[in-house]
């Protein structure tokens, strides 16, 4: 009862009893802009409060893993680019590394040098967008527009390597299609110039904003051992306490020869998921310029390409010039070669966490199974967990700091 309502009115035959509470159901998605993405929620509201909520996904089906298993390996590649659409080449390579595993290719330190270079432009380009929109989603605009101008940089280094921004189709089994330009290492060097006076201002902009901690510290907490039953990997689960990272724990493209921190949150709130991203874009920075040196040092300036004519792409020089090459090259496009028969797995850190692909051929021409293992599929289905008892403004900054992009959720 409220303190000083006058109670003299009232009828005292009445017996007053609690009415039961009235719930209304809310559809969160798949259109609402909060959602970031084609996917729903449906929540069951007490108020301004989820009772439960339950996810619903399927609207961007693919069937990428059965289109794969249909397609020669040099087909697959585009495929990879619909996955995390946010840092593409990382998928792109992870697949061709995959491949690599099975035939037995080894690439050129050179290969393994600019490999790295790429996807960690690629962890940044994402980062870059998961950190911008959980700050227009606490409110905070103008550090989106302001730190996706180095996203769209970041963009142009990628049109310079491949002519593609966006879903990138980069690389090739065994190396690159061609190597990097002048204005391409012109551009990377003026990025690391760059962008650490940028990403400090913008976590200026938020990290001890009072309206910002406010939003963020405590939403949408999870605890270690519930990350780690559910499959967690990446920052979401480094958010956590935990400091698994797959370039550390099972190191790939020389990755053991780079030096960098691995940065851990505590309560694996929407603060630390955001405070995890910001530290990676930091090391992600040191590694390309330890790589750039480590390129420096290299005698050779042009390797791009492992050698192995199996299956590696003849150089486009030959193949314009020689029949012979030029009959090589359709033959192992159109997928006319043989690939030996086996049963891998390989996997990368992708943006989201671990990205793997679960490759199994019978001999043929074409894949057998093959599995893509998307990060974002595996922590989704934590989220009602993550989301009850909290308020809907709240929930959507979780989805935010989670990262969930659309494109994983349906292979």
């Amino acid at each position: 009862m409220a303190k000083g309502v006058n109670t003299d009115y009232w009828d005292k035959d009445i017996v007053k009893t609690e009415e039961p509470k009235e719930y209304n159901t809310l559809n969160v998605g798949p259109t609402h802009p909060a959602t970031h993405g084609v996917f729903q929620n449906v929540m069951l509201m007490d108020g301004e409060f989820i009772v439960s909520t339950e996810q619903t996904i399927g609207y961007i089906h693919r069937a990428f893993e059965k289109i794969a298993e249909r397609r020669p390996f040099y087909q697959i590649t585009p495929l990879t680019d619909r996955l995390n659409y946010c840092s593409a080449p990382i998928n792109n390579m992870g697949w061709h590394m995959t491949v690599e595993k099975l035939l037995g290719i080894e690439t050129p330190k050179r290969v393994d040098y600019l490999r790295i270079v790429v996807m960690e432009l690629a962890r940044i380009a994402d980062h870059i967008i998961c950190n911008s929109v959980i700050g227009v989603d606490s409110g905070a605009l103008t550090g989106f527009t302001y730190l996706f101008q180095n996203r769209e940089f970041i963009y142009e280094i990628y049109e310079e390597i491949c002519g593609s921004r966006l879903t990138t189709n980069m690389g090739r089994i065994g190396g690159f299609e061609r190597n990097f330009s002048p204005k391409v290492w012109e551009k990377i060097r003026y990025f690391l110039k760059t962008f650490p006076g940028k990403l400090q201002e913008f976590e200026t902009l938020l990290a001890r904003n009072r309206i910002f901690m406010d939003r963020t510290v405590d939403v949408g907490p999870f605890p270690l051992d519930r990350a780690l039953s559910y499959g967690f990997t990446g920052p979401n689960l480094r958010a956590c306490g935990l400091d698994y990272d797959v370039r550390v724990n099972n190191p790939y493209c020389s990755y053991e020869e780079f030096d960098f921190i691995i940065p851990v949150g505590q309560s694996g709130d929407t603060y630390d998921r955001f405070m995890v991203r910001q530290e990676e874009m930091k090391q992600s920075m040191s590694i390309i310029q330890q790589a750039l040196d480590k390129l420096d040092k290299l005698e050779d300036k042009e390797t791009y390409y492992a050698t192995d004519p199996r299956f590696v792409l003849p150089p486009k020089e030959k193949v314009y010039n020689n029949m012979e090459a030029l009959i090589w090259h359709f033959k192992i496009v159109m997928g006319e070669t043989d690939i030996p028969a086996g049963e891998v797995y390989h996997c990368v850190e992708g943006a989201n966490g671990e990205l793997g692909y679960y490759l199994v051929s019978d001999g043929g021409r074409t894949a057998s199974r093959l599995h893509f293992r998307r990060p974002c599929f595996i922590y989704y289905q934590a989220y009602p967990e993550m989301v009850e008892g909290t308020m809907l403004s709240d929930a959507i900054l979780t989805m935010s700091s989670m990262n969930v992009i659309a494109g994983e959720l349906d292979a």
